[in-house]
């Protein structure tokens, strides 16, 4: 064990050179003017992973973005483990808001800052790191599949699975897109919470009308929107519409101070909802409005609006059913707007939920691989967010057992401005992923 951790910190200043290169490529598949961005990082990932010693790298495409598959063929009686990272990354956002230029990786204080340093282009480097340290050759088979959408959702996710089903087939998935308790305690993602979206539009006039005439007589739009919106939660914060599932969450403690300093929450600012902080973010439905359409406020004249719309987003508690939930959502939404104004509601994307019975020999060897590249045992959390692609590889591959791992942490900041990667999460992220195909190679652990 202590000469594999020792090859990994050996191969550990190529694969970070390798990952700065990777954050230069600006591969934002969400803007169609960067497609050919995303399609120059599917090739420097398939270079990368052919450099490493996989003798079958393709890249592939199913009418969506590019992905890479690579191949280490199993011996014989020896499982095989598929390594799954995404080499797509966020939209950065304000330049202005960031400390250092969002795609070029810059360090401070130990931390690698810039796009996609750790979400996700850190999973390939994890990925890297364990093969190299195996010297290209360890005692399971290893299949990497790095994704090139799943910033945008994954939306030919399921075409390219049942596309190579059989490149694709394994024992083990290692999802490598998670966070982890703290820079110092690994996690084992056990949940996460489902996705669905909708638009909705309110409509009280045929066109605008003067304010000053019909105010307080003929219902604006907004205003009307603003009040079925606000209906969405109760006083405390908590999600008001009937039809919701909820869990039950690890028992663990996540103190306020954690919430305020992880969060950014400002002075005078509460925390919403009832229950533990674990139950409210792991296991209870969330919902949030993310965009409104109106009049800007430079453009504002006294009229009252004849239409407006909203974006809701809802998380989805492990156990519920997506599209169940956005019907309820949608029945909310139709019955409780005021003064008879007509809504219409746009259903938008669905993802399902996912628990995972981390129990057997699978998760006793990933226990015992982050026990001693960590130091410290790890936790089994929930996660807040949402990974709808899990259910994805759930569905095509039933046999096989997931570990959902990651090497974010709460200071990542994944998607918002000034990202990060903790250089020692990577280290020891990449050590317990080596130790894991140690574990799982050797005799006992796994059957095939």
């Amino acid at each position: 064990m202590s000469e594999l951790v020792q090859r990994v910190r050996d191969v550990l200043p190529a694969v970070r050179q390798d990952l700065e290169d990777l954050v230069r490529i600006e591969s934002v598949w969400a803007d169609p003017a960067r497609r050919g961005e995303v399609q120059r990082s599917a090739d420097a990932v398939a270079k990368l992973l052919s450099d490493a010693g996989f003798a079958d790298v393709q890249i592939v495409s199913e009418g969506g973005a590019p992905a890479v598959i690579a191949r280490h063929p199993a011996p014989a009686g020896a499982p095989t483990v598929l390594l799954y990272a995404h080499h797509d990354v966020q939209p950065e956002g304000d330049h202005t808001q960031w400390n250092s230029p969002p795609f070029q990786p810059t360090e401070r204080d130990g931390r690698l800052y810039g796009r996609g340093t750790a979400d996700d282009k850190a999973g390939i480097a994890t990925h890297l790191a364990a093969f190299r340290a195996h010297g290209g050759n360890p005692s399971v088979g290893v299949t990497v599949f790095v994704e090139g959408e799943e910033e945008s959702g994954s939306p030919s996710l399921s075409r390219l699975l049942a596309a190579h089903r059989d490149t694709l087939a394994s024992d083990v998935i290692v999802i490598a897109d998670s966070d982890n308790w703290s820079t110092e305690v690994p996690s084992l993602t056990v949940t996460v919470r489902g996705l669905a979206d909708c638009v909705v539009e309110v409509a009280t006039l045929d066109h605008g009308l003067h304010s000053g005439l019909w105010g307080g007589v003929v219902p604006d739009a907004l205003t009307v929107l603003v009040r079925l919106l606000a209906s969405l939660h109760d006083d405390e914060g908590n999600v008001a519409v009937e039809g919701m599932h909820e869990a039950a969450a690890a028992d663990v403690e996540y103190p306020p101070e954690r919430v305020r300093e992880e969060t950014g929450l400002l002075p005078g600012v509460c925390e919403i909802g009832s229950g533990s902080v674990p139950q409210r973010l792991w296991a209870k439905p969330a919902i949030t409005v993310i965009g409104i359409d109106t009049t800007p406020i430079d453009k504002a004249s006294n009229t009252l609006i004849p239409r407006a719309r909203a974006k809701v987003s809802m998380r989805v508690a492990p156990g519920g059913d997506a599209a169940a939930h956005l019907s309820a959502l949608t029945r909310h939404l139709e019955r409780n707007a005021p003064w008879g104004a007509q809504v219409t509601v746009t259903p938008g994307d669905v993802g399902q939920p996912y628990a995972i019975d981390a129990s057997g020999a699978v998760y006793d060897a990933a226990r015992s691989a982050f026990r001693d590249a960590w130091g410290a045992e790890p936790v089994d959390t929930g996660v807040g967010g949402s990974i709808p692609f899990i259910a994805e590889f759930a569905k095509a591959f039933p046999s096989a057992k997931i570990l959902v791992t990651g090497v974010e942490d709460p200071a990542t900041q994944a998607h918002s401005v000034n990202e990060s990667l903790h250089l020692g999460v990577l280290e020891r992220a990449a050590t317990a992923e080596a130790l894991l195909l140690a574990n799982l190679g050797s005799d006992g652990q796994v059957a095939t």
